[in-house]
């Protein structure tokens, strides 16, 4: 579900570049002793539209799910993105420096996002 985006087109030339940055939300099961629990978590998608003549011809998109369970972290990495006019082409590595300058857990160690016992 998308539950924020910020858009802005650039001109060049003859083209037209629509850009797209939006969070994600969505419930995930995370494993817990003899359970699951259900936890809501935010992710981003970048998406840039390459429009000539008032045609759509391409369509880049890179999405990262489950950056955090806390939405202002997500936010905050979302808005960092639009105000730099980061393309999807460059999602993940500019992600992955922020995430690792930041201290926001990595998406596979979702037992440590979540500060949930092990077992």
């Amino acid at each position: 579900m998308i539950v924020e985006n910020f858009s802005f087109n650039k001109i060049v030339g003859d083209k037209k570049y629509a850009y797209f940055y939006r969070m994600l939300k969505k419930s995930i099961s995370i494993p817990c002793r003899n359970e699951f629990i259900q936890v809501q978590s935010y992710g981003i998608e970048v998406e840039r539209q390459d429009i000539l003549n008032n045609k759509l011809v391409n369509v880049e998109r890179e999405c990262i799910e489950n950056i955090s369970p806390e939405r202002y972290k997500v936010h905050n990495l979302l808005k960092l993105l639009y105000d730099n006019k980061v393309s999807p082409l460059h999602l993940v590595d500019v992600i992955g420096d922020y995430v690792e300058r930041n201290g926001i857990k990595k998406p596979t160690k979702l037992k440590a996002i979540w500060n949930l016992p092990e077992g």
